[in-house]
């Protein structure tokens, strides 16, 4: 099955469409995408996901609870709740904080280059994350995840870093 992304410019106009794969191989372009972040009810501790080692692009790297690409008619707010469920088997209520552009290149192939609305939510239940999406999971501690990020950034996922820089 394909997916089709949204293509936007610097305004979040759309520009057109292009399969997901394809669409992130240099040059990438810009095209719609959803950070999703997720604490605990005391807000003390974030929800993080080790991405599987079968993706693409940042295997293996830690990174915000949920990430995905908003389908074709499908709202920024829409695309974060169903892909929270669908990579960590979480449902909480999402409430969407800012959006920001960014661009990274993962090597000579892949990258970003992404439109990002950030989402945030609580959520303090069970999480059953989907293998074909995440190695593993953990809580962390805030303050201790930025010190962590400060000292080996190079673990996390550069969405991630500068999402965690904003928020904190």
């Amino acid at each position: 099955m394909t997916i089709d992304i949204v293509l936007v410019d610097r305004d979040d106009n759309v520009l057109g469409y292009k399969e997901k794969v394809e669409a992130h191989k240099h040059p990438v372009p810009l095209h719609r995408a959803v950070s999703v972040i997720i604490y605990n009810k005391d807000h003390k501790e974030m929800l993080l996901q080790k991405r599987s080692s079968g993706k693409p692009t940042w295997p293996g790297y830690w990174s915000n609870a949920a990430c995905t690409h908003p389908l074709s008619g499908e709202s920024y707010k829409d695309a974060a709740e169903r892909r929270l469920f669908e990579e960590m088997g979480v449902k909480a209520d999402l409430n969407e904080v800012y959006k920001f552009i960014y661009k990274a290149k993962y090597d000579s192939v892949w990258g970003e280059h992404e439109l990002d609305a950030v989402f945030t939510g609580e959520y303090d239940g069970k999480v059953d994350p989907d293998p074909n999406e995440a190695d593993e999971y953990k809580w962390m501690n805030v303050g201790k995840l930025k010190a962590d990020v400060s000292s080996d950034p190079n673990l996390y996922t550069p969405w991630f870093k500068l999402i965690l820089r904003r928020l904190h």
